[in-house]
Formats: C-alpha cells, structure tokens, sequence
C-alpha cells in the first residue's frame, strides 16, 4: 500500500485508510480527508515538507509524517 507521500506532483490518488491515531486522525479527518475522497498533489516542496493538496475543492499543506498517515491508491 503506498502514501499520500509518495505520490508525485500532479497526480491524483482516492484516500483508502488513515492509520494515524486519537487527535493527529482527527486533525486530518476534520481537514476532509477521509476514505474514499479523491486528493491531487499540487506541490512538494523541494525537501518534501510540506506537501500541498487540494481535497473537495480546497488547497491543503501537510506534513510529510502526516501525509504518511494517509494510504492511497
């Protein structure tokens, strides 16, 4: 299974599971990403922290452990 991490700029991929836990799963639960959402990466910065997303219709910056919490396909 891969991450939101590992996919490149101007890809999208459709979220399957959030392995974080208690309120780091929340935060990004409460950001719109769930199961089943689809996520562009519009960005990675040059070290790969952030990462910039849009997810239903917004643009979003995540961190790089955080973008490893979200497995996509």
């Amino acid at each position: 299974m891969k991450t939101l991490r590992e996919v490149k700029k101007g890809q999208t991929a459709r979220v399957v599971k959030l392995t974080g836990e208690g309120p780091v799963r929340r935060r990004i639960m409460d950001m719109g990403i769930t199961k089943g959402v689809e996520v562009y990466v519009r960005k990675v910065a040059p070290l790969g922290d952030p990462v910039e997303v849009t997810v239903r219709g917004y643009e979003l910056s995540l961190r790089k452990a955080d973008a490893e919490m979200i497995e996509v396909e």
